[in-house]
């Protein structure tokens, strides 16, 4: 395996791609930049000085700015965004205020959402198309709306689960613990 970079992406002197990587037209890879293996960069991303596990997709228009973390087998979908100031303002740098997001292993999160910075979405979690995320989301939570809120739970195969928590397709079993769910 190789890393692959499109003619058109740019990729500073000092970025790590991961083996099997491929990072597509348009794109811009900054030179702190850590992209695992077997990453998918699509067409016009852009990736800051920030930490990219392994297995994760990055689709259309997805900008990862200082202070995001996105754990192994993430999933962004087309244009979703990550902030990284609560409170910008072009007159005002704010550099030394960035506030960390983490998105945990294996989550979605969906095409136009807006995932505001200091949040963490938990791992498996999935974020609905066009929500906005004010906070941190619970691990295997299903959130939609502005702002987003949880409306169920999701199998860590992305399929919304049933109130017994035994999902109809893969057949895996969660448990109800507290506030939360648990693989059984």
């Amino acid at each position: 395996m190789s890393v692959f970079v499109h003619p058109t992406a740019v990729v500073d002197p000092g970025a790590a791609i991961g083996d099997g990587t491929r990072v597509w037209h348009f794109s811009h890879v900054m030179a702190r930049a850590r992209l695992g293996r077997k990453c998918v960069v699509g067409q016009n991303v852009y990736v800051g000085n920030v930490s990219v596990g392994d297995g994760v997709k990055l689709q259309n228009n997805v900008s990862l700015y200082d202070g995001v973390t996105l754990e192994d087998q993430v999933f962004c979908g087309p244009s979703c965004v990550f902030t990284n100031v609560i409170n910008p303002r072009a007159a005002i740098e704010r550099k030394d205020e960035y506030r960390p997001t983490l998105v945990r292993r294996g989550a979605t999160i969906g095409a136009n959402a807006t995932v505001l910075c200091g949040a963490t979405v938990g791992e498996y979690a999935m974020v609905g198309a066009g929500a906005v995320v004010r906070g941190d989301v619970l691990p295997y939570a299903l959130v939609v709306g502005v702002p987003a809120r949880r409306v169920g739970w999701v199998c860590r195969c992305g399929v919304t689960l049933p109130a017994t928590l035994e999902c109809r397709v893969c057949g895996d079993r969660y448990r109800a613990t507290g506030a939360t769910i648990t693989p059984a």
